[in-house]
């Protein structure tokens, strides 16, 4: 019999709880039947259990009514076979976060700084004879320093603690927050089983040994089974096996079904066999150290780098072994998640490259003029000789000279930067989520704000995903509503019925609405259950058909799939006399295979080739021009022998159309005005989609993705291959270059031509700047795409497993509108950083030169290093969190994105940055060589050793930290903005951090003492620094005045890749990454800035819990539950027509993600497009 379905053993219905534990099958006997395959499989479960009914018996099941459900039954065998999940990694502890922190090269630099000053401050050598020695005018040892010595270096490891404590907190809330997030999403993940007869839909978790589940097309395996009845089943087993060929399964060849494999046609019911660590899946964790043994159920760590060990495969070669060294490979090439370097990481690892050099060389410049103006002056000018007991006290001075470099190069790097940015990103994840944006990788954020161009799927992201059929063509007549039941003659009307209610999956249903007034609820495919709701508007009722006619009765069905586009089911006459069949498909591919039609009395006549050609002209295309999907809906009667069911062409041949439909999905009504923000921002949408061309033109003219009157392209699949490959049907950049620029729909596509769209768009240098790509996506197929995309956003409500895995932003709300808002949190992330930058860079120049030329001149600073360490550590951090928390507002929606290679300090940055840091050097060298006649005090300059601090030496320090607090309003706009008030009162932090940083201020100054080398000032003195910062305000308008076009010297910083790089990098592709500013560090840089490249820990706070198994949220390839383990099923969709070139060898290094690109990608077994009928998601 063609429906493999097996016979059901009488009497035992439902599993009774009345045994003690003894079922009978003992745990590793299971196991082990389902390491077998195939043929294998089939004879051993002959001789040890007979057959699967015997299996289900001895498991004490039913495979019609499931078990029972009993409390105690269930206990029972979770007991005996274990539980159906996979324990997690243990969460890294706060210490080791804390450890984890501490490797910051900066702050590394600092510690030793630190403790070096500490050392010397109690180190005070003997035979201190000033006139043997000689003595160094000034002496960098003054003002009390002597006693209060070892401040500065408490001071530094007190600012150094807060840092570490402040990342190490943060990496652990974030921790925290993912942890739950990701039991939220598994406790989500529900599973189709029967129990009790019912159907009903149980956490993936609950499923037990001996549950029948319930198996359909995109269906992700919870667990181990074997088949007791299957239609037209074909599974997806490249995630165990490598093989990217589907394996159709049936009750004779090969009834093993495995976890963490896709169902890729078909439906059916398996018996659960194995659940958790001993399911196929979960003994692969156990090898890869990710679960327990099953005894000790001990967590162990895995062996690999980051502990995402999770996606090598044993299985995946055809031998199934191969050298370590090529396991190894496999692990690498799965931790680099994203082949570049998110574009702000990039830019910000180049910028601190620069700095650190720019730092490095003052530091040195500084301590080889105090080094040889010492040795000059000792030995040159005063003619001493070196003594053996005066070394310490030289080696003293030497050190000392060291360590006001090392200040020198501790104000020059941006401490505050690693901060801001981690500040900036994670308060933008947190205020996202309220904007429906739920971002598993913090860099994806601010990459969306560089995004240049949108690939868009149109079903449920721009459309509404809900269909409703609203015109109909049936006995002759085209309806453009739903036509009254009177107006259709009844024969054609029962026909029409049963072939809707029957041919379609028994799972598709419509329900009533959860609440009063609300739509009724569509659960199952969209557009079957557009058709089970057009039975009900024409006031008939599905369910009674199918109660006559159960799944069992079926006797074949040819389910939906890419190449068919069409499904059918066959029933066997009551009286035994024949077939009849149902079919249901896109109406051009069933039309063709029509050769009669229903006419307006219920009769069929002829239906030919020229009949048809008029058909499409005067219903279908009229349909597909208003945006309607078409279906046709078709039956045959089968007389006299059996045909051969197996030879689909002549079977599905000959058919009788009953009626032409069309669905109609409705777009979003705020979709329109999403992508018209999308177009002002500078953002390109195009929309993809498996849907034919003309309803995808219409829906995208209705959205507003074709504008009247502009030069641009829709092509189908076929037509986008043929323009793109050349003669051996490779796909070729320069093809693609000319095309896509114009490109704004592709129809009938499938998810090859998607993954080819965007990664040809990414990898493009025509045009000003290098594209970003985002992509949005939902169905299984759009797998590929989502994860070579920049940006891959995934629907949370209609999305299928594998689409979430691949992305980097879930859609909580399935809108295209949510995807505007974090463009707008992404630009404001960027902009965050940039103002931040331009404060911190202001400080960091004027204080370096400060130091740099106070040194130098005066031998000493008129900056103490703890007030350094004020200014630099502090002010910044706090800056940092002020300014990288400012709300973003609809502005940053109307300027181009920045794109790839714009660099991150633009010209009017460097303008700012330049002529606040002239007014600020001017103010603090005028105060330093004349402040002592302008207020009338004592001159702090070479003041004698251990003097009090001078009122002189404190108004400079004020003055100088007054002028950097009113910078920081400044530097709330980077634009060359006029307004720099605007919108303050809208951030409450940045207000607070102001006026605490102020009074903080009071406090140091007014009560400092010793610590700070700092005096108490008069009202009167107060007064005048303040109004020296107020100027900074008044300054800012001038500078912002100045036309940044005519300053012909300024350079830009922070640049992206540059065009000539990417060749670079396109030759060392399969070299493990290396990133840039690596690359200019072996060129013999010092080793001290390697860790300014490590910026990119902080910005992915994330890397705190790397070697959690949870890091599901962190990296796609992660699985962190069994059920969604490894399931990159090997994307090779069939071609429409023809088979086509692979093209995934092409891009094999991107995809390399994807277990198998090496089993043979054109034998074409995949996912079908989504233009689907029977599949979880509808076309798009």
């Amino acid at each position: 019999m063609a429906n493999n379905t097996a016979d059901h053993p009488p009497g035992n219905s439902v599993a009774e709880g009345n045994h003690d534990g003894d079922f009978g099958c003992k745990l590793m006997e299971l196991r082990e039947l389902m390491e077998l395959r195939s043929a294998e499989a089939v004879a051993k479960l002959r001789d040890m259990y007979g057959d699967v009914q015997s299996v289900c018996r001895r498991l004490k099941t039913s495979p019609i009514e499931g078990l029972s459900g009993n409390p105690v039954d269930l206990e029972k065998r979770h007991a005996a076979f274990g539980k159906n999940f996979i324990p997690p990694k243990k969460p890294k502890t706060f210490l080791q976060l804390v450890w984890e922190a501490l490797q910051d090269v900066t702050l590394i630099i600092l510690e030793i700084a630190a403790i070096i000053s500490l050392g010397l401050s109690f180190y005070h050598p003997q035979g201190n004879d000033s006139n043997v020695c000689g003595q160094v005018s000034g002496g960098v040892e003054d003002e009390g320093e002597a006693q209060a010595g070892w401040i500065e270096g408490a001071a530094i490891l007190f600012s150094v603690i807060i840092v570490v404590l402040v990342t190490a907190f943060n990496d652990w809330s974030k921790e925290k927050q993912f942890r739950g997030l990701q039991s939220r999403i598994e406790q989500e993940q529900k599973f189709t089983v029967i129990r009790n007869g019912q159907v009903i839909q149980i956490p993936v978790a609950e499923i037990v040994v001996g549950d029948i589940a319930q198996i359909k097309y995109g269906d992700l395996l919870p667990a181990d089974g074997i088949l007791i009845q299957g239609n037209d089943l074909k599974i997806d087993e490249s995630s165990l096996t490598g093989e990217s060929d589907q394996v159709r399964k049936s009750l004779e060849k090969d009834p093993m079904l495995l976890s963490g494999t896709h169902v890729m046609e078909g439906s059916g019911r398996m018996v659960v066999t194995a659940v958790g660590l001993n399911s196929q899946t979960g003994i692969i964790f156990t090898l890869l150290g990710a679960g327990g043994e099953e005894e000790e159920k001990k967590v162990k760590k895995a062996k690999t780098q980051d502990g995402v060990a999770l996606e090598i495969q044993p299985l995946k070669s055809e031998e199934g072994v191969e050298s370590e060294e090529k396991e190894e490979k496999v692990v690498k090439k799965v931790n680099v998640t994203k082949k570049e370097k998110s574009v702000l990481q990039g830019k910000l690892t180049r910028l601190a490259v620069q700095i650190g050099k720019a730092g490095l060389i003052m530091s040195a410049v500084t301590v080889i003029i105090l080094i040889l103006y010492f040795v000059i002056d000792t030995f040159g000018v005063q003619g001493r000789e070196w003594k053996a007991e005066c070394t310490p006290i030289y080696i003293q001075y030497f050190v000392k000279f060291f360590i006001i470099g090392v200040t020198v190069l501790v104000v020059a790097v941006p401490e505050g930067l690693p901060l801001a940015v981690t500040i900036s990103l994670a308060y933008s994840v947190k205020k996202m989520m309220k904007d429906n944006n739920l971002v598993r990788h913090l860099d994806a954020c601010e990459t969306m704000g560089n995004a240049t161009a949108i690939c868009s799927d149109k079903t449920g992201t721009l459309t509404m995903n809900r269909m409703t059929v609203v015109q109909a063509y049936v006995g002759d007549t085209h309806y453009k509503t739903v036509p009254e039941p009177e107006a259709i003659k009844p024969q054609t009307l029962e026909l029409m019925v049963n072939s809707i209610s029957i041919n379609s999956a028994y799972t598709t249903k419509i329900l009533p609405p959860e609440r009063e007034g609300g739509l009724p609820r569509h659960v199952g495919n969209k557009t079957e259950c557009a058709l089970l709701g057009l039975v009900m508007d024409l006031k008939r009722d599905y369910q009674p058909i199918r109660d006559e006619v159960p799944e069992e009765k079926l006797y074949k069905v040819y389910t939906f799939n890419s190449s068919r586009k069409s499904m059918s089911t066959v029933l066997k006459n009551a009286d035994g006399s024949g077939f009849r069949m149902y079919s249901k498909g896109a109406s051009e591919i069933v039309l063709r295979k029509c050769s009669h039609i229903l006419d307006a009395a219920g009769q069929p006549r002829a239906f030919k080739p020229k009949d048809r050609d008029e058909m499409v002209r005067k219903v279908i295309e009229p349909m597909a021009c208003d945006g309607l999907r078409t279906i046709c809906v078709a039956t045959r009667d089968f007389v006299g022998a059996e045909p051969d069911w197996d030879n689909e062409a002549d079977i599905l041949n000959n058919l009788t159309c009953i009626c032409v439909v069309g669905i109609e999905d409705p777009v979003r009504p705020e979709v329109p005005e999403a992508i018209a923000k999308c177009q002002k921002a500078g953002i390109t949408v195009r929309m993809v989609t498996g849907d034919n061309i003309n309803t995808a033109r219409a829906i995208a003219t209705k959205c507003g993705i074709l504008l009247p009157g502009e030069d641009f392209l829709c092509l189908e699949g076929k037509e986008f291959n043929q323009q793109i490959r050349n003669d051996k049907g490779e796909v070729e950049q320069e093809r693609l270059d000319k095309v896509w620029p114009k490109l704004r729909v592709l129809a009938r596509s499938s998810p090859t031509d998607k993954h080819t769209l965007v990664k040809g768009i990414i990898d493009s240098t025509v045009g000003e700047t290098r594209q970003v790509v985002a992509v949005t996506g939902d169905g299984t197929n759009d797998g590929p795409a989502l994860k070579k995309a920049d940006v891959g956003f995934a629907m949370g409500i209609a999305g299928t497993d594998v689409a979430k895995e691949a992305s980097d932003i879930i859609l909580t709300d399935d809108n295209f509108t949510s995807i505007v808002k974090a463009v707008m949190w992404g630009r404001n992330v960027y902009d965050s950083i940039s103002k931040f930058l331009q404060f911190q860079l202001t400080v960091n120049v004027v204080a370096v030169i400060v130091a740099f030329t106070g040194a130098c001149i005066t031998q000493d600073s008129p900056l103490k290093a703890v007030q350094m360490l004020w200014v630099n550590l502090i002010m910044d951090t706090l800056a940092s969190l002020a300014l990288a928390t400012e709300p973003p507002t609809e502005a940053l929606l109307l300027r181009k994105p920045y794109g790839r290679d714009k660099p991150l300090i633009s010209r009017t940055m460097m303008k700012n940055i330049l002529g606040h840091a002239v007014y600020q050097l001017v103010v603090t060298f005028t105060l330093l060589f004349a402040g002592e006649r302008f207020f009338n005090i004592d001159s702090g300059r070479n003041s004698p050793l251990h003097a009090p601090p001078s009122e002189h030496y404190t108004i400079i320090f004020n003055v100088f930290v007054m002028m950097q607090l009113f910078n920081e309003i400044n530097a709330r706009k980077i634009h060359g903005e006029r307004n720099v008030f605007e919108g303050v009162y809208r951030n409450p932090i940045f207000c607070s951090v102001v006026l605490g940083t102020f009074a903080l201020q009071i406090i140091i100054v007014q009560f400092g003492g010793k610590p700070f080398s700092c005096t108490a000032l008069t009202l009167d003195q107060w007064l005048w620094c303040i109004f020296i910062g107020v100027a900074e305000l008044l300054w800012g308008q001038f500078i912002s005045a100045v036309p940044t076009h005519r300053l012909k010297f300024l350079k830009e910083a922070g640049h992206g890749i540059t065009k000539e790089e990417i060749q670079q990098e396109e030759q060392t592709e399969d070299v493990d990454e290396i990133d840039h500013a690596e690359m200019e560090l072996r060129r013999g840089q010092i080793l001290w800035f390697r860790g300014l490249n490590r910026i990119q820990t902080q910005i992915k706070v994330v890397n705190a819990f790397r070697s959690s198994l949870y890091e599901g949220l962190e990296k796609p390839e992660s699985r962190s539950s069994i059920h969604n383990f490894m399931s990159h099923p090997e994307f090779m969709p069939h071609a429409e027509e023809e088979v086509r070139v692979p093209t995934i060898e092409e891009s094999s290094a991107e995809i390399e993600l994807l277990p198998s690109t090496s089993a043979s990608p054109s034998k074409g077994g995949g996912t079908p497009p989504d233009s689907s009928l029977h599949t979880r998601k509808p076309s798009m």
